[in-house]
């Protein structure tokens, strides 16, 4: 009886094996980390959004609604998500100055802190797409002939054949695309803001979008040569055929007067 009892375990011993058995593999992390995790997220999102509705409150809401339904003077924001946010706030062409045909690109007012707060708080009113990641937008390994096919198929037509822009109908106008940064491509590809239609993944997939970038950074890198010669701002056969006609007509006809001034019938009158 005496060699029964000594061998009898303490009653926490078990939870004490429990224990050292889910710190050994893990399990008490994930036990209780996640939920804490989880709960600092969440409240770090609602603050987000609480900061980012008083920027709205001060900066949007007169144009697009205090609860962005829209106005007669802005559209509505439920859906747009993020990356529409982003593009148009981190671009400067939102606030508007004033309302018009096209809403031009200008100084930023808001930094990238404040222009994710309104993302979030926008973003609450409704889905929508979502602002990339770098990865998303890096165009490194990207096919630079692939990009090259997809652009002059999907978008040379309003920005003419390296993204240096060109005029619409009703005043509008696709902007240039010099100098603009692969994650405001990518977003104008997905959401699509003014005049441009979008490209979400289910028509462009991601990997289309980084060919499409990696050729326009290509063609207006500093190191992109032009073959044949003074590339007239990259804007097609319509300006070159413009300058063909007024300075090479204009030269022939100077050539023929300065040829009728010196014949030998010139020189006798």
């Amino acid at each position: 009886m005496k060699k029964l009892s000594a061998r009898r375990r303490h009653p926490l011993a078990a939870v004490v094996v429990l224990l050292l058995a889910l710190a050994a593999t893990g399990g008490l992390y994930a036990a209780f980390a996640p939920a804490g995790k989880a709960q600092a997220d969440e409240t770090a999102q609602s603050l987000a959004i609480d900061e980012g509705k008083k920027l709205y409150s001060v900066g949007c809401a007169s144009c697009h609604g205090a609860g962005g339904q829209g106005t007669t003077d802005g559209p509505s924001l439920v859906g747009v998500g993020s990356a529409a946010v982003d593009f148009q706030v981190a671009t400067g062409r939102m606030p508007a100055q004033q309302p018009g045909a096209q809403v031009p690109k200008k100084k930023v007012i808001y930094n990238q802190a404040e222009i994710d707060q309104l993302a979030a708080y926008i973003s609450s009113l409704g889905a929508g797409p979502i602002t990339p990641t770098k990865s998303q937008v890096d165009p490194s390994g990207a096919d630079v002939a692939k990009g090259g096919d997809l652009f002059r198929t999907n978008c040379a037509q309003c920005h003419n054949f390296t993204g240096e822009g060109g005029a619409l109908t009703h005043g509008k106008y696709a902007p240039s695309l010099e100098g603009v940064s692969p994650k405001h491509i990518y977003e104008a590809m997905q959401t699509g803001p003014q005049s441009m239609p979008s490209f979400p993944d289910t028509t462009m997939p991601e990997q289309e979008k980084k060919d499409i970038i990696a050729y326009i950074k290509t063609v207006n890198g500093d190191n992109s040569a032009s073959p044949g010669g003074l590339s007239l701002g990259g804007l097609g056969p319509v300006s070159e055929g413009l300058f063909g006609w007024i300075f090479g007509l204009g030269g022939l006809v100077a050539i023929a007067v300065w040829v009728a001034a010196h014949t030998a019938k010139a020189k006798k009158s």
